[in-house]
């Protein structure tokens, strides 16, 4: 007869390595996936990984998650196909590639050809597959990484022409100039969702300037009626003192945190509606006299209320406090179009130069504009069209023209004096790197055009990927118009099932409701191009939507006759043929690597070119799950382009004569976002601080199921997980320890009596109550589990394993139930125990198997190896487990949750005032608040008495005279309820007295009289706790409270020893290798030894010998054989045990 295989140890990491051999062997993956041939399909996306880098800790939490929810659904009776999928382009390989060759952008094309660098960035892309791979295999995530979709592959990327074909045509994909995010450092522009990703705003200190631009008589000032006004003013608030200010002397003050950005300056922009004011005081640099303006409502700001109307005749350089005085207040529209000085002139920034790239601009006025605010600054903005979208529209609306005095390189342009060819940011980390706008502001200084310089902590973007600042700035983009489509995108996100639910209406829901367009064109090398070619005259332009398109356009002087590529540089030696026969060249731009992700639900099987069943059936997506980071990336981009190509799939299924009822805009209907691997003190991982957490050293030492387990349990998915090897260890020990144990306990016996459930399934009612207690338990963690799992909760289905298995299975049911598996004949009652312990592992091993796969086929397979009840060859090829309601007795369930309750606080009693287990007690007393509780007591009476060793129970209904009991608020739960009550409420609750907490336990609540309001407190408003008596020790739980007697009688002792004795032979059993049913002599030295002690074991020496298997107990006045000296409750005892033959 096959008996079941033991282990030899818990080493998890050798089981997996015994596993994942049998996988391979019996191709158990395709296996999951080929039985469910017919299934309904369970769509499941894979975010695509990019393999240029090694995979981390926290792409295991990921991939766990996915495939924990992938492995579930598969038990369920789906088919869940999972396609890998590799993220081969964009910033994070070209930037690689640029470091390991010690090159930059700029020597793309001179120093290495657009062929050789490409070919690097290919080759770079998979350089660490091999790795992702096998972390992959060894943490257990089956997917299909024998045909992953590659995100450089031709077929891929002319799925992606297709929808930018559908998206032009729609006229959802249009080319402006704008002022957009650009990355020098990456020498690319970006969008709003990169700028946006999780922490690209990084907290800077910057020179920040509040710069004087001077109002001058030059150009339309001289009609412009309150400009003189103004200069007059300023010049008569001096006439008659010693101090006289330069000429004109009449400044707009102007606050700027990017003083870089002051040569490009045009205008100054004002609110019409804010009120201005005109100032008499000094430049406190330098100390001239100057009139300055600024918003009235920012005084406070540079001046102090003490110092207003002070001396001017006495002011000098080392008067602390600036005089200054009120001359004029006046409306920002009155102030509109007053001319100013330039405040930076140079060769590159002349009005000449200005008025060459914008004709007939007017620059130097100042504009109005409603983004003009007082919160901070001066109410006077300095407006630099080029570099901020506000100052753009303005700006060109007044027709300021633009200056760039930027490169793309983030270096000032050649003409700028002093200033020419520097970085306005560190952007290439020189050691020596001197900052630009500390120069300008000392410059401005010293030209009495700065009159506050500081440093200035502010919020700054940051590139995704380089980590350096960004720039705003004027670029010739294509963008996608989500806009368009922006209620559509905002009504769907509402049907989609977020976990956890904040993520999708606030951070998600948030990010759509103030979506701007989608900025797809990057001007890099290693990517998708842009399918656009026009003529040169710009009159005609085409967007190609296919290969087929393509080749059947190329024009007869094109160099590339047949497209073998799709990427720079044949796809820009492409030339094609417009409408009217003239030559068409691509447009340089790539499109952002987002939007190969964000298209893998139809680049992934090539739609519309093939595959158009396969895709049907595998659209929209019922789940995907990434980290929290994505939620502004791949989670947007599946969105987006999901909602804005929905008339055009419909179209093409239709076509097709296939189903569109699935089509709805969304691209997936469940989403889960972890969150952040910390280190176990709550820090970012990073290779700095020497604190990332390598997974495979992790999976080869604690195994992966270990690994998966803590990673699902010791926090919520979406929640920081503080990542500790501690709390490994612990799950190794504690979950998978106590369920190896029960298996090994199981096999142990079941292999001495050779059970193999042959017998037929003993019926319920046929059960002791202890098999009907855990089995039921088992369908009611089987239904919670399922609802956890269906909910998305994998955290919560895992504890609730966790609990079962130790607190029912262990320590209560394998505990209680010892003696039936090891004492009496092979009958009824040990075939229920075993048949019931048996569904109970074999349940168990089903439901963990999606979180920890590899040591529940371990199990599941040595017990199916025996029982063959299933004709399967792996637990993932089983349903997962399904409760039968009829098997659940909740009033069961309750009254023995009220034993174990009543058995942990006596036996932390026992534990309190140090009195063994083993030594007899003779009473607990347990005040009972109802009938109910007294009946459901007294039916497990026996069970608590024999757990606790006390010899009697006794209800008592009133315990006031009894137990003292105190009453104290919980603040946690009453303070979210009462709020500035809490404190009343408090006090009140701490002077109850006896009667009104038993009120409150029996009824479950009770009115409390505040002074504002009656409110009605339950009982977990409250902590409630009992006094201990004379004699006896007193604990509660909740509403249950009971009392110890802990009075050890002579008669009670002497049942004390001899149960002592007993645990003593059973050691020195286990010791000497004796089998479970070997007999035993036994013989004790009578020399010394208090007669008490004699006598206890002479008086229990019946119930000794069965509890040890002894044929007989003697004692002898001298052992003369080999003995062992033990101790009896602090009495030596010298003793021989033989085995019987």
């Amino acid at each position: 007869m096959s008996k079941y295989k033991e282990f030899s140890g818990l080493n998890l990491p050798s089981i997996e390595k015994e596993i994942l051999a049998k996988w391979d062997e019996t191709n158990a993956f395709q296996q999951s996936i080929d039985l469910k041939e017919g299934a309904t399909p369970f769509v499941f996306y894979e975010g695509p990984p990019s393999a240029n880098g090694m995979p981390g800790i926290h792409h295991v939490i990921s991939r766990t998650l996915k495939d924990l929810v992938c492995r579930y659904k598969t038990m369920q009776g789906f088919q869940v196909k999972r396609k890998g999928g590799w993220d081969t382009h964009g910033l994070p390989v070209e930037l690689g590639v640029e470091k390991e060759l010690g090159i930059t952008k700029e020597d793309i094309g001179k120093k290495i050809t657009v062929e050789e660098y490409n070919q690097k960035c290919r080759e770079a892309v998979l350089r660490y597959k091999n790795e992702w791979d096998s972390i992959t295999k060894k943490m257990g995530y089956w997917v299909d990484l024998d045909n992953p979709y590659v995100t450089f592959e031709n077929n891929y990327i002319e799925s992606l022409w297709w929808i930018l074909k559908q998206f032009y045509t729609k006229n959802l994909l249009y080319e402006s100039v704008s002022i957009q995010p650009y990355s020098p450092a990456a020498g690319t522009g970006l969008s709003s969702h990169e700028l946006n990703q999780p922490g690209t705003y990084k907290d800077v200190k910057d020179t920040s300037a509040v710069a004087m631009f001077a109002l001058t008589l030059k150009g339309t000032n001289t009609t412009h009626p309150f400009a003189e006004t103004l200069l007059k003013l300023g010049e008569e608030a001096w006439k008659g003192s010693n101090q006289v200010p330069p000429s004109g002397g009449v400044f707009f003050m102007a606050w700027t945190t990017t003083p870089w950005t002051l040569p490009s300056n045009l205008g100054l922009t004002v609110g019409p509606n804010i009120d201005y004011v005109l100032v008499k005081t000094f430049n406190p640099y330098i100390h001239l006299p100057i009139n300055v303006i600024l918003a009235k409502a920012l005084l406070s700001k540079y001046f102090k209320e003490e110092s207003e109307n002070g001396d001017f005749d006495n002011y000098n350089a080392d008067v602390k406090l600036l005089p200054w005085k009120i001359l004029a207040e006046f409306k920002g529209s009155q102030i509109e179009n007053c001319e100013y000085e330039q405040l930076l002139p140079y060769e590159a920034n002349s009005l000449e130069a200005i008025q060459l790239q914008t004709p007939n601009s007017k620059p130097f006025r100042v504009i109005v504009g409603d983004f003009v605010t007082t919160e901070d600054g001066t109410g006077i903005v300095h407006t630099a069209p080029a570099f901020g979208a506000d100052d753009y529209r303005v700006g060109k609306k007044y027709n300021i023209g633009i200056l760039t005095m930027v490169n793309k390189q983030g270096k000032f342009v050649d003409g700028l004096g002093e200033f020419s060819n520097r970085y306005v940011k560190n952007y290439k980390d020189e050691k020596d790197y001197q900052d630009v706008n500390v120069d300008i502001c000392v410059k401005l200084k010293k030209e009495n055009r700065a009159f506050k310089v500081e440093k200035y902590e502010h919020s700054y973007p940051h590139c995704w990927r380089t980590d350096k600042p960004i720039l705003y700035y004027p670029l010739d983009a294509w963008f996608i118009k989500t806009t368009s489509l922006k209620d559509r995108m905002v009504e769907l996100n509402k049907t989609i099932n977020w976990k956890p639910k904040s993520t999708g209406e606030g951070r998600f829901g948030n990010w759509l409701e103030n979506m701007v367009d989608w900025n797809l064109s990057r001007s890099r090398y290693w990517g998708t191009p842009l399918p656009v070619w026009r003529t040169e005259d710009e009159t005609e332009e085409i967007c190609i939507g296919s290969i087929a398109e393509l080749n059947g356009l190329i024009h007869a002087d094109s160099p590339i006759k047949e497209i073998t590529d799709l990427h720079k540089p044949q796809v820009d030696n492409i030339i094609l043929t417009s409408p009217s026969g003239k030559p068409m060249k691509r447009v340089s731009d790539l499109v952002d690597v987002w939007f190969d992700s964000g298209a893998m639900p139809f680049a992934q099987w090539h739609y519309p070119f093939e595959n158009k069943e396969i895709f049907s059936r595998n659209y929209p997506a019922d789940f995907i799950a990434e980290g929290v980071d994505q939620t502004r990336g791949w989670f947007y981009t599946l969105h987006a382009i999901g909602s804005l190509i929905k008339e055009s799939v419909i179209e093409e299924l239709e076509k097709a004569g296939l189903a569109t009822d699935k089509v709805d805009g969304r691209a997936f209907k469940a989403v889960v976002s972890n969150g952040l691997v910390l280190d176990k003190n709550g820090v970012k991982m990073s290779k700095r601080l020497g604190n990332i957490v390598n997974p495979f050293d992790t999976i080869e030492k604690y195994g992966a199921d270990a690994t998966r387990w803590y990673l699902v349990t010791n926090a919520s998915p979406w929640d920081n997980l503080k990542f500790d090897l501690a709390g490994i260890q612990e799950v190794q020990r504690k979950f998978f320890g106590t369920l190896y144990n029960t298996y090994q306990f199981f096999a142990l016996y079941s292999n001495v009596d050779g059970f193999a459930f042959k017998e037929a399934y003993i019926p319920l009612e046929q059960r002791p109550e202890i098999d009907r207690w855990i089995l039921s338990s088992l369908n009611t963690l089987i239904k919670k589990v399922t609802e956890s799992m269906d909910d998305y909760e994998p955290t919560n289905a895992g504890r609730l394993v966790e609990e079962f298995v130790d607190e029912h299975l262990s320590n209560w049911y394998v505990r209680l139930c010892r003696r039936r598996f090891w004492k009496g004949e092979y009958e009824h009652d040990k075939i229920s125990a075993y048949q019931t312990l048996y569904e109970c592992l074999e349940t168990i091993v089903r439901l963990i198997a999606p979180i920890s796969p590899f040591f529940a086929d371990a199990v599941f397979q040595n017990l199916n190896a025996v029982t063959k009840k299933f004709n399967v060859t792996s637990v993932h090829h089983v349903s997962f487990p399904t409760y039968t309601a009829t098997a659940i007795d909740i009033a069961l369930e309750e009254r023995m949750q009220l034993a174990q309750d009543t058995c942990s606080l006596v036996l932390s009693l026992r534990k309190k005032v140090n009195i063994k287990v083993r030594q007899p007690l003779q009473k607990v007393m347990i005040p009972v608040l109802n009938p109910n509780m007294k009946v459901q007591l007294e039916k497990v009476e026996d069970l608590i008495k024999s757990e606790v060793n006390v010899k009697e129970l006794e209800y008592i209904t009133e315990t006031e005279g009894v137990i003292k009991k105190k009453v104290k608020a919980n603040f946690k739960t009453l303070g979210a309820k009462l709020g500035a009550n809490m404190k009343e409420a408090a006090a009140a609750i701490s002077i109850l007295n006896q009667h009104q907490i038993t009120e409150l336990e029996q009824k479950g609540s009770l009115i409390l009289a505040l002074s504002s309001i009656n409110y009605e407190l339950s009982t977990e408003d409250v902590e409630i706790s009992a006094e201990d008596i004379p004699g006896w020790s007193v604990a509660s739980k909740g509403r249950l409270t009971v009392a110890l007697d802990i009075t050890i009688t002579p008669a009670l002792q002497s049942e004390g020893d001899a149960r002592e004795l007993i645990n003593r032979v059973q050691n020195i059993r286990k010791e000497n290798g004796f089998e479970l049913t070997d007999r035993i002599f036994v013989q004790l030295e009578q020399e010394n030894i208090p007669e008490n002690i004699q006598h206890a074991l002479t008086k229990h020496k019946t119930y000794i010998c069965g509890e040890i298997l002894a044929d007989s107990i003697d004692w002898v006045p001298k052992l003369l054989q080999e003995s062992t000296e033990i101790e009896v409750n602090t009495t030596l005892l010298k003793i021989a045990v033989t085995k019987k033959g």
